[in-house]
C-alpha cells in the first residue's frame, strides 16, 4: 500500500505493476473465507490439497466493485501467512477514505494510460497544459514519476482547468490587488466561510496564527508566503483542500448517543436481500448478504422455504418465481462472516418463514445456534423482561449480537397438530391474526392446512393459487408465513412480529418488543390518515416498511415519508441503485457508518406530539438555504454542455421546488461555468431532517454525478462538492464549486430584524403561547436590551393584530 493509503499495488505474472484504488474496495477476506483456485495445476503448485500445507492461512481475497452486485475478486496467495488483522486494516482504510487525492490518483492513471486518453476531447488543451508544466507531450511519450512532481502537477492542473470564477471572487475581496494580505484572508474566512449562526464564544473567529498556517500550507510562492500574502492560486488550492470539506467531518464520525432504546433509531434495512436483480427472475446469492452487511445494513431479510428430498435442506428464494434457490445454511455462514466487520451494533434477521416442516425448522434453528454461536441472542437481558411497559435494550447493550425476527408462539408446539391448538387468549389472538392475514390475501380461501399432510396434487393447486395471489398482491408472500415450531420460536425475543390491528390496540398492549410490518401502500395510507398516531406508535415500538410485491423490477419507494413518521426499519431493494436507494446510502454514511441513526427528539419525546404535515414546529427555528452554483470541474471527458439540478428533500410543507441551471454556454466538460442568481429554499421547517440533493447531467439528460448531504452536515461558504456515482461511490475528479449559506428563517413580518434579535423573538413567542394555555406560568423577564426589544416587538405586533 502506498504510504498515504490511497492505493494498493503488486507485480503481476507479466512483471507489470498493477494498481487498485482503495476507495473501490468492498471487502477483504483472509484464511478460510478467501477464494481458492479451482484449477488443479494451480492447486498443485501451492500444495493446496495436502492437509499440512496451511494454504488457507496464506490466501487473501480483495473484493472490489461499483455496487453490491457487480463485483471483482482479486485473489492472492502469499509466501507467508496473512494475518486477518492486516486484511481488516485494509478494509478499515477503504471505508474511511473521505476524499480522493487527485494528485496521487492522476499519477496512478498515468501508469495505465496517457493523459491524452484521459481527456480525448480536449487534446490541444492537454498538450498546452503539459507544455506549461514542462512535461513531455508527445503521443508515445511517458512521464516518469520523479518528473511528475506535486509542483508540476499543480501547474498542469492550473492550465488544464483554469478557474476564472475564483479569480473574480478573489478580485472582489482584494479590490484589484494581486494578493490577499493576512488581514484580508482573515476577513474572508470569518465572513464568507463561517456559519453565521455559530456563537462566537463557543466557536471563536479564525485567529491570525491559523491564517498564517493556511497561507504557508497552500500558497505556491514561497516569497508571497514569507510576506503573509496569498495569491489567487493559493486561494484556489485552499478551497480544494481538506479544510473546506463540504461535509462536517464530526458528523461522519460516530457521534450519536447509542444508549437509548432501539425504537429511537433509524436502522439501515434491506428487503429480499438475496436477490441480485428483479423479483421474478434472476440469481439469488449469499454474497448479497455479505455486501449489505459491509455497506452497514443492520436488518436483512431471509425468505425461507422447504427444501426438497433427499437432503431436505431449507432454502432461500423468492416464492412462486423463477429466481434461483440458495441454501439457508450458506446464507447463515455468509452472515456470520460479515455481520460485524463494518459495524459492531446489533443485526436483526427478518425471517419470512414458509418452512412448514418441523424437521427443517429444527435444522434452521440448529444452524443459527451453531454457526452464530455466542453472537446469537437467545437469553433475555436481565434488565429488559418481555413485559408491557418495559423499554427495549439499546444498541450499545446489544453490541455484537444477532437478533431473530420470526413468528413466535406463546406456547411453542413441537408438532403441527399441537400448533393449531391455542392454549391462551394471547395465542388465540395470534392464531386469529394469522388467519386474518391469510384471508386478507384471498377472502375466498380458508386458512391453509399443513402441507406435510396434504396430497401432492392438492398442494400443487394451492401453489398455483398462491402464485396468482402473490403476483397481484402488494404484500406478495409476506402474509402467508407458517407457524413457528418450538426450536425456531425459542430464538425469538426482542423483535417479535405481530399483525397490526390499530394504533389504539397497540397503545393498550404497550409492548415495545412487538414489531409490525407494513407494505409501502399501507404505510402511505397510514401517513395520509394517521401520521400523528403513527409517530406516537414508533416512539414506543417498531415498524418495518417493505416494497410492494408488484415492484417486479426491484425499484424502490421513497424512504423519506416513513422517516418523518419515525419508522425504524425502512427496507429497500439493495440491488437497485435508484434515487431512493441513493438517499438511503447518503443518510447512513453518518454516525460512523454504524447503520444506526438516533432519531430527532420530535419523533422521540413522549411529552410532545409531532405532525409531519405541520407548517411550524415548537422549539425548532426553521432555516433558509441559499446555494449559488459557480462551476464544474472534470465533469466529462467529452465536448458536451452540462447543467446542475438542485433539490431539497424534507417535510411535506418544506420548499418543494427543484432548481436548474441553464446548460453551460459552450460544450466544455472540464470547467463549465454557470453565472446565475443563487437558488433559495426559504423555510425549511426541520433542518435536521432535510437533505440537499445536487445532480449534474449532460444536455441530453445523461447522468454525470450527484451528491446528497443532510442539511445539518453542510459546511457553509465556498465549497467543492465532490460528486458520487449512481451507486454512491466517490468519483475521482468530478466536482461542483458552490457557495452555501444556511441561516435562521425570518418571516416577512420581521424583515429587517437581525438574526440575534429574531431568535429572542421566536423564543419569547413560544413562552407567550405557553403562558396563554398555562396561566399559572409567567413569561421570563427580559435580561438584556436585545431581549426587551424582542418582547416589545412581539407585544406591538400582537396589539396591532388585535
Amino acid at each position: 500500500m502506498d504510504p498515504k493509503g490511497f492505493y494498493l499495488y503488486w507485480i503481476n505474472q507479466s512483471k507489470e505493476t498493477e494498481f487498485l484504488d482503495i476507495a473501490t474496495i468492498r471487502d477483504t477476506r483472509a484464511g478460510k473465507y478467501a477464494k481458492l483456485p479451482k484449477h488443479p495445476k494451480v492447486r498443485n503448485v501451492f500444495n493446496m490439497d495436502f492437509p499440512d500445507s496451511h494454504h488457507l492461512a496464506k490466501a487473501l481475497t480483495i473484493v472490489t466493485g461499483p455496487d453490491t452486485v457487480n463485483l471483482t475478486y482479486h485473489n492472492f496467495f502469499a509466501a507467508k501467512e496473512v494475518a486477518q488483522t492486516w486484511a481488516d486494516d485494509i478494509l478499515a482504510i477503504a471505508y474511511n477514505t473521505l476524499r480522493a487525492n487527485a494528485y496521487l490518483l492522476i499519477m496512478i492513471l498515468i501508469f495505465h494510460l496517457s493523459i491524452l486518453k484521459m481527456f480525448p476531447a480536449d487534446k490541444k488543451r492537454v498538450e498546452a497544459a503539459l507544455a506549461a508544466a514542462n512535461l513531455p507531450k508527445g503521443k508515445f511519450d511517458t512521464i516518469k514519476p520523479d518528473v511528475f512532481t506535486e509542483a508540476a502537477f499543480k501547474t498542469f492542473i492550473l492550465h488544464l482547468c483554469p478557474r476564472p470564477e475564483i479569480n473574480e471572487i478573489f478580485t472582489s475581496f482584494t479590490k484589484g490587488k494581486g494578493f490577499m494580505t493576512k488581514e484580508m484572508l482573515t476577513k474572508f474566512l470569518n465572513e464568507k466561510q463561517r456559519d453565521s449562526r455559530l456563537n462566537e464564544e463557543l466557536f471563536p473567529l479564525v485567529r491570525p496564527e491559523q491564517v498564517k498556517n493556511l497561507i504557508e500550507k497552500y500558497e505556491p510562492s514561497s516569497s508571497n508566503a514569507s510576506r503573509g500574502q496569498i495569491s489567487p492560486e493559493g486561494l484556489m488550492f485552499y478551497l480544494m483542500g481538506s479544510e473546506t470539506s463540504v461535509v462536517k467531518l464530526d458528523k461522519l464520525a460516530q457521534s450519536h448517543d447509542m444508549t437509548q432504546p432501539i425504537p429511537h433509531y433509524f436502522i439501515k434495512s434491506s428487503h429480499n436481500t438475496y436477490l441480485t436483480a428483479g423479483q421474478l427472475t434472476g440469481v439469488s446469492s449469499p454474497e448479497m448478504y455479505r455486501q449489505c452487511l459491509l455497506a452497514g445494513c443492520r436488518c436483512l431479510e431471509l425468505d425461507c422455504w422447504k427444501g426438497k428430498p433427499p437432503d431436505e435442506e431449507p432454502i432461500i428464494t423468492h416464492g412462486f418465481t423463477m429466481t434461483t434457490e440458495i441454501l439457508f445454511k450458506d446464507v447463515i455462514e455468509a452472515i456470520a462472516e460479515s455481520a460485524f466487520k463494518t459495524s459492531k451494533y446489533p443485526v436483526v434477521l427478518s425471517f419470512e418463514n414458509h418452512v412448514d416442516s418441523v424437521k427443517q425448522q429444527e435444522k434452521m434453528a440448529h444452524y443459527c445456534r451453531t454457526i452464530f454461536g455466542d453472537a446469537l441472542l437467545v437469553d433475555l437481558l436481565e434488565k429488559y423482561p418481555l413485559k408491557p411497559g418495559h423499554p427495549m435494550p439499546s444498541p450499545s447493550e446489544l453490541m455484537g449480537k444477532i437478533l431473530i425476527k420470526n413468528k413466535k408462539s406463546s406456547t411453542p408446539a413441537s408438532k403441527p397438530d399441537q400448533a393449531k391448538k391455542a392454549s391462551s387468549p394471547e395465542q388465540a389472538n395470534e392464531a386469529a391474526d394469522t388467519s386474518e392475514s391469510n384471508q386478507a390475501a384471498d377472502p375466498n380461501q380458508p386458512a391453509p392446512a399443513n402441507p406435510e399432510a396434504n396430497d401432492r396434487e392438492e398442494h400443487d393447486d394451492h401453489d398455483e393459487q398462491d402464485e396468482e395471489k402473490m403476483k397481484n398482491s402488494d404484500e406478495g408472500t409476506a402474509g402467508q408465513e407458517v407457524t413457528a415450531y418450538e426450536e425456531m420460536s425459542a430464538l425469538v425475543n426482542y423483535v417479535q412480529p405481530n399483525k397490526f390491528i390499530s394504533f389504539e390496540n397497540a397503545a393498550k398492549k404497550n409492548k415495545s418488543f412487538v414489531i409490525s410490518s407494513f407494505v409501502e401502500t399501507k404505510g402511505e395510507s397510514l401517513i395520509a390518515k394517521n401520521a400523528v398516531d403513527w409517530v406516537e406508535y414508533n416512539k414506543r415500538q417498531m415498524s418495518r416498511i417493505y416494497p410492494k410485491g408488484t415492484r417486479v423490477d426491484s425499484s424502490n419507494y421513497s424512504p423519506q415519508p416513513f422517516w418523518t413518521a419515525g419508522c425504524q426499519f425502512v427496507a429497500l431493494n439493495y440491488q437497485t441503485m435508484d434515487f431512493p436507494m441513493q438517499l438511503n446510502m447518503a443518510l447512513f454514511e453518518f454516525n460512523g457508518r454504524t447503520g444506526y441513526l438516533l432519531k430527532h427528539d420530535v419523533v422521540r419525546r413522549s411529552d410532545k406530539k409531532f405532525d409531519p404535515f405541520t407548517d411550524r414546529i415548537d422549539t425548532i427555528i426553521a432555516s433558509t438555504l441559499t446555494i449559488k452554483i459557480y462551476s464544474g470541474q472534470f465533469l466529462s471527458d467529452k465536448h458536451v454542455k452540462t447543467g446542475v439540478e438542485v433539490e431539497l428533500i424534507g417535510l411535506p410543507k418544506d420548499p418543494k421546488r427543484k432548481y436548474r441551471t441553464k446548460w453551460s454556454t459552450t460544450p466544455n466538460g472540464i470547467n463549465p461555468e454557470w453565472n446565475e442568481e443563487p437558488f433559495v429554499f426559504e423555510k425549511i421547517l426541520l433542518p435536521e431532517m432535510a437533505y440537499l440533493r445536487l445532480v449534474v447531467q449532460e444536455e441530453g439528460g445523461k447522468f454525470l454525478g450527484h451528491r446528497i448531504i443532510p442539511l445539518d452536515a453542510l459546511q457553509t461558504g465556498f465549497q467543492h462538492i465532490c460528486l458520487r456515482s449512481e451507486s454512491n461511490m466517490p468519483l475521482t475528479l468530478p466536482s461542483v464549486f458552490v457557495h452555501i449559506e444556511v441561516k435562521d428563517y425570518i418571516p416577512a413580518a420581521f424583515a429587517g430584524t437581525d438574526l440575534h434579535t429574531y431568535r429572542h423573538i421566536d423564543c419569547f413567542l413560544l413562552d407567550f403561547s405557553d403562558a396563554l394555555f398555562n396561566p399559572v406560568k409567567t413569561t421570563k423577564p427580559p435580561k438584556t436590551e436585545v431581549e426587551l426589544n424582542a418582547q416589545m416587538h412581539v407585544i406591538n405586533a400582537c396589539s396591532n393584530a388585535l
